[in-house]
Formats: structure tokens, sequence, C-alpha cells
């Protein structure tokens, strides 16, 4: 709300405050479901409302359908900013991991690798929404009335909000320095709980109410072990190696063979519903055979692993945010469908462009 009352005075301030809003929550808060869904809907919902933009109905491309677009299309960049920005981001470094690719202080690798390219397109997407998908109404001048109203509901910060920002602070601290302090990223979270279930600003019936965390939690040693499996009986070597000796007929070099390889697994997610049964099915299998093509290991994990928080804005169906922002009603389906590929490529051009300078100068490749 505070971001709202500084920079929504106009309807392109009001995207650029959210978009930036979730880019600092990110860390702390590993679900971009969780994001979409608790926090930004509810109040993209309000502010449209306040706008008289309703959903299914044509009012809607007033205000509420262009926020839900920049949101959606901007969470991407967000989730690939930070490595405990989305649960997928953790998965991605572990099959990794298995396959011998170790990242050394994997936080700080992760953020120092995505940090350009990711803010990048983090601050030119609401302004290429604007663009191509621009609201009827241009002022939002009730945007920061209301929210200064929602802050005197609201109140002063209370002692339970302080104590969970310091302990999101703190985990977020230990994550970054885990390694170096020899805590590990697991260990980080269950002292954050502990801390919040101690105080009192959690109970265990709140964690226990937590059905889609329990999911990802019980999906996760599943996916983890079938991957870990298709790699020890063979079938990931094998794999790799048929689809590397066809690169290698094609006489083509790493470079080239990397382009081929991260372009279909970008685009096969429109044949996948979730971003982390993409990486459970696909993550090894295309990492193995980045690495038989002879690309480098920390490269080709980065890089798919930054994919797959982009390519969660293809569809309506591609993520779990994607359902919630389609589902509010304010986006029609061939409108999600042009504006998903259009900022594909737009994405794939400021990653490959952006990121290939930076992960030069910063000896990735």
């Amino acid at each position: 709300m505070y971001f709202v009352r500084w920079l929504g005075k106009s309807t392109l301030g009001l995207a650029y405050g959210l978009a930036i809003c979730e880019a600092i929550l990110s860390p702390a808060m590993p679900s971009t479901t969780a994001r979409a869904g608790g926090i930004f809907l509810p109040i993209i919902s309000s502010l449209a409302t306040a706008a008289e933009s309703r959903p299914k109905d044509d009012s809607a491309r007033k205000l509420g359908a262009f926020l839900i677009q920049s949101q959606f299309q901007s969470s991407s960049s967000s989730s690939a900013l930070f490595l405990t920005a989305a649960a997928q981001n953790m998965l991605c470094l572990k099959l990794a991991d298995s396959l011998g690719v170790k990242i050394r202080s994997p936080w700080l690798a992760w953020f120092k690798a995505s940090c350009l390219p990711a803010l990048a397109s983090l601050m030119l997407t609401p302004f290429i929404v604007y663009k191509i998908f621009p609201p009827e109404t241009k002022h939002t001048a009730d945007a920061p009335v209301l929210a200064k109203n929602r802050l005197q509901e609201m109140g002063p910060i209370k002692r339970n909000e302080w104590v969970m920002m310091g302990t999101m602070l703190v985990t977020v601290a230990l994550w970054i320095s885990g390694e170096s302090l020899d805590i590990s990223s697991v260990v980080a979270a269950m002292l954050g709980l502990s801390v919040l279930l101690l105080l009192g600003v959690l109970s265990w019936d709140d964690c226990l109410s937590e059905k889609s965390a329990w999911d990802t939690l019980a999906w996760f040693a599943v996916l983890i072990g079938m991957a870990t499996q298709l790699t020890v009986l063979g079938v990931v070597p094998w794999l790799s190696k048929c689809v590397a000796s066809f690169l290698k007929s094609l006489s083509v070099g790493w470079p080239l063979a990397l382009l081929i390889l991260q372009s279909v697994y970008f685009f096969i997610h429109y044949l996948f519903a979730s971003q982390t049964a993409h990486v459970g099915a696909l993550y090894s299998a295309f990492l193995s055979m980045h690495l038989t093509a002879k690309v480098p290991g920390a490269f080709s994990a980065l890089l798919l692993a930054y994919n797959t928080n982009l390519f969660g804005a293809l569809t309506h169906y591609s993520s779990g945010q994607a359902a919630v922002y389609y589902g509010a009603g304010y986006v029609k389906l061939p409108d999600v469908f042009k504006l998903g590929i259009f900022m594909a490529l737009i994405n794939i051009a400021i990653w490959g462009l952006i990121g290939a300078l930076w992960w030069k100068i910063l000896g990735l490749y």
C-alpha cells in the first residue's frame, strides 16, 4: 500500500509500484502463486473496483486487465531474480547437483548472474505492456487516496508484523551467507519458521492449513527421487548422448547447441500446466544434453533455471500464478496467448542480449 501511495498517481506508475513491491518481497516469499493470490490480486481487484473496472465486463480494459497483465508478466522476472523467489529454483539447483554441476555460494551466484537481465526486464515490462495493451484509464488520482485510507485502517505496524519482517530479513541473510556459516537453506528456513511459531506469529494450525505447501513438499520428494533414478539407471545419459550425436552430425558448436536446446526447453512448456512438473520431467535430461554438447555446466544449469521462470507467463495454464490471474476474469483468453508469446520473445531478447554480455563479463562462459 505504501508503494501504491508513492507511485500510484498514474496507471503506469501504479504498475511499476506493484512490480517493484513484488521484487522486494520475492526473496523471502518463495512462491509466485502465493504472492499473486495472497497479496497482489486482492490489491489489483480493489484498485480496479475503485476505478469502476469490473471482471468479465467491457469495463475490464479501463484498469483491471492492464494491471493483471503487467503484474503477471513482471512476476516472471521477480521469480528469476533471486534463488529463493520461487520453489522451482531450488529444485533446479538440486537436480543440477545430482548431475555433478555444483554451484558455490548458490544464492549469491544466482543473483550475480540474474541481476542485470532480470532488473532490465522488470523495468521494461510494465512500459511495454502499457504500450501494446493500454488501459483506458491513464491517470489514477484515487489510488494514492485509497492506499492512504487502507493504511489508516490498518493502523501502526503491530508487534507480530515487526517480528515477521525481522525473521524474513534474518532468514534471507542466512540463505545468502549459509555456505560460509555452514548452515543449509533448509536449516535456515526451519529456524525462521521456529521463531515465528515460538513467538506466536504463526500457530501450528496455520502451518497445517497451508495445503499447497505440503503438496509441494510431497511432490518435490517424488520428483527429485524419480529424476535421480532416471540418471542412475542410465535413461538420462542415453537420451543426452542421442541428442548430442544428432547435434554433432549437424556440425554445430556449443553456442548453437545451447540456443537450440534452450529454445526447445522454453517452448515445449506449452505442453505443461506446471513449472515444477516441467522441471521434474525435463530439467535433468536437458542439462545432461547441454553437458554432452560441451556447454559450460554452471552456465547451462542457471540458464535452464532462469527460463523455467520466464515461461511461467506464456499461457493461462503455464503456472500457478497464471491460473490465479486469469481466474480473476479481467483478461480474455486470446489476449493472454497473444501477450504471452509477445512478452516471451521480448524476454528472450532481453536475456539473450543483455544477459549474454553480462555473463561474458562474469566469466560464466
